[in-house]
């Protein structure tokens, strides 16, 4: 029992091993699928740290040890460019879809209360999603985030309306609104979420937990989609956003 019990142990932090390069792989192969040039620049990194490493060996004379750490921050800088590139291709996936926006708030993790689920929608023409006006919710020290997609002037009015719900049930707790797309006044899909994360904190923790209560009490959302319409339709490739 024994002999098994030691077996079990060491092929566990192999089996983690091998699952950590086959994340890679998976990675990589998801990314190159929209970004065919993601290997040519995962090389170049390499090469830039490598050859700048080995270069400082040659001056101080350490050409072999310099060189060592060149291969180690070469991998790691090909290893960041891929992560950073596979979240780019991630976004392009979905960008321009519907649910796009409330995909990309999910990608924030810690300290942020987010959901997938719209707040408030507004769908011009039964069944069809493809122009319709959602509003998503976001919760973190910076207070309550409102976050629309769609046509302009609908998601405005959406937006100033779910405000007021908002202010009622939480009153003095800041409210930010943003709007994802390209024009002006706009916030690119990409940049969504480091966008939310660099608001000024403005609330505690504890505060937060009790306005989540309140949120909650609003319910979901307010103006229900057509029968068959999922809201949630797009969807991040998680392989390719693990890399971050």
């Amino acid at each position: 029992m024994a002999r098994n019990k030691d077996g079990d142990a060491s092929s566990a932090p192999q089996e983690k091993k091998q699952g950590r390069l086959s994340q890679i792989r998976d990675v990589y192969r998801i990314s190159r699928q929209a970004d065919p040039l993601i290997g040519w620049y995962m090389l170049l990194a390499f090469l830039v740290t490598f050859g700048v490493l080995l270069l400082v060996g040659f001056l101080v004379k350490l050409p072999w040890i310099f060189g060592g750490f060149g291969v180690l921050f070469g991998i790691l800088a090909a290893t960041i460019i891929m992560s950073r590139r596979a979240e780019r291709a991630a976004y392009s996936q979905i960008e321009g879809q519907a649910g796009a926006a409330g995909a990309a708030l999910t990608s924030i993790r810690r300290g942020w209360y987010t959901d997938r689920e719209p707040v408030a929608a507004d769908v011009a023409r039964a069944g069809d999603i493809s122009s319709a006006a959602m509003v998503y919710r976001a919760l973190g020290r910076p207070g309550v985030v409102l976050v629309g997609e769609g046509p302009t002037s609908r998601v405005q009015k959406l937006l100033a309306a779910e405000k007021k719900r908002v202010e009622r049930v939480a009153p003095g707790v800041p409210v930010t609104t943003l709007r994802v797309g390209t024009g002006e006044n706009e916030v690119p899909l990409p940049k969504l979420a480091s966008k939310v994360q660099r608001l000024k904190p403005q609330i505690t923790k504890d505060e937060m937990a009790m306005v989540n209560k309140r949120l909650k009490a609003l319910g979901g959302l307010r103006a229900p989609l057509p029968p068959g319409v999922d809201p949630m339709r797009a969807r991040m490739d998680r392989k390719a956003l693990r890399g971050k």
